[in-house]
């Protein structure tokens, strides 16, 4: 069993206190803001690769490192609003400005494509109401629980994950997973509890 787990087989939740996005704003965390270029790189690239078609592919990848390092550099000074959805707002923002740079940048014109139709994606982007937009956060959303959820899985016992597993993501009911994994049901929905609550914590900032 890991130092700190409780009887369960559990990650105490005092060592993570604070959230991911809370611990890279502390600017002294190397490991976390290796964790959050490691969550982005690819939510990034893949969006720009299926959106921005005008964008050859060692394009978009320069794109992403030119998101990532502002979003670095600029992180400290980020403050949450008080509403759900100001950090992946904010990443799209930075994400749609490289977009119009590299847009407008002498040399480095895209592949064939008209004016209008890129002028107008860049509009949907800043437009929160656009279907695009809303694209944007449903994926945004989507992957960052996910890889989170990888992040956290390996602080619980493997049984504890299981439980969570069956009942929240395979929508398997608690009776039948309780006996499925001979656990009494009050168990299967501590686990569930537990690793929800984790999830939650370090996803504080970004998903909520």
């Amino acid at each position: 069993m890991d130092r700190g787990a409780d009887a369960a087989g559990n990650v105490a939740m005092n060592e993570t206190s604070s959230s991911l996005l809370d611990r890279v704003r502390g600017g002294s965390d190397t490991a976390s803001w290796q964790r959050l270029v490691d969550l982005y790189t690819p939510l990034i690239r893949g969006w720009l690769r299926r959106q921005a078609a005008f964008l050859r592919p060692d394009d978009a990848d320069d794109l992403v490192q030119e998101v990532l390092a502002i979003v670095v550099r600029k992180l400290p000074d980020f403050e949450r609003e008080p509403r759900a959805g100001a950090f992946r707002k904010w990443l799209r923002t930075i994400t749609v400005n490289c977009l119009r740079d590299f847009w407008r940048a002498p040399g480095r014109r895209p592949m064939t494509t008209g004016n209008s139709d890129v002028q107008l994606m860049l509009e949907q982007l800043e437009d929160p109401e656009s279907s695009l937009s809303q694209l944007w956060d449903q994926e945004h959303d989507q992957h960052v629980t996910r890889r989170l959820l990888d992040m956290i899985r390996p602080r619980f016992e493997e049984t504890t994950w299981k439980a969570f597993q069956r009942v929240t993501l395979d929508a398997i009911s608690p009776d039948d997973t309780a006996a499925e994994l001979g656990l009494t049901v009050n168990a299967v929905f501590i686990a569930k509890s537990r690793v929800l609550a984790l999830l939650r914590q370090e996803g504080k900032g970004l998903i909520d």
